[in-house]
């Protein structure tokens, strides 16, 4: 049985990407967050929603995920950057203009994110320190 679950929680892609499932070693929380999450930039409202998404990662600060219809996509420039992760999948960045070089690369997004947070899908997370506030409203 240990066989099974190992090769469960290591699998390759067919892009030959590692993936790997959450679990004990490495849990991956998502809950809906308590109350309204705000993010400014620059004086302004970059993206407010009460459906936001609190994703906690073993060894990572809690993330907050914003619906991409709660943002002001306008206010966002897509970017060729990218990373992966072999938890959540291929990784694609946004930068915010308005905030300068402070705020490049400040968004990330998982578009089609590994079935076990999935919930991630199309959502918004920041970078506290590349954006001025991410407040949670009660």
């Amino acid at each position: 049985m240990t066989d099974n679950v190992t090769s469960m929680m290591h699998s390759k892609s067919s892009t030959g990407k590692e993936i790997r499932i959450p679990g004990p070693d490495h849990p991956i929380t998502i809950s809906p967050a308590e109350g309204r999450v705000r993010v400014t930039v620059a004086g302004m409202i970059v993206a407010e929603s009460t459906r936001a998404l609190r994703l906690e990662e073993k060894g990572y600060p809690p993330v907050y995920y914003l619906p991409r219809d709660d943002a002001d996509m306008s206010l966002l420039v897509r970017t060729k950057h990218y990373s992966y992760c072999p938890y959540k999948g291929d990784c694609t960045y946004y930068s915010i203009p308005m905030g300068g070089s402070k705020s490049e690369y400040a968004v990330w997004t998982y578009e089609m994110p590994y079935e076990a947070v999935a919930n991630i899908k199309e959502f918004l997370a920041f970078y506290p320190s590349r954006v001025d506030a991410i407040e949670v409203i009660s």
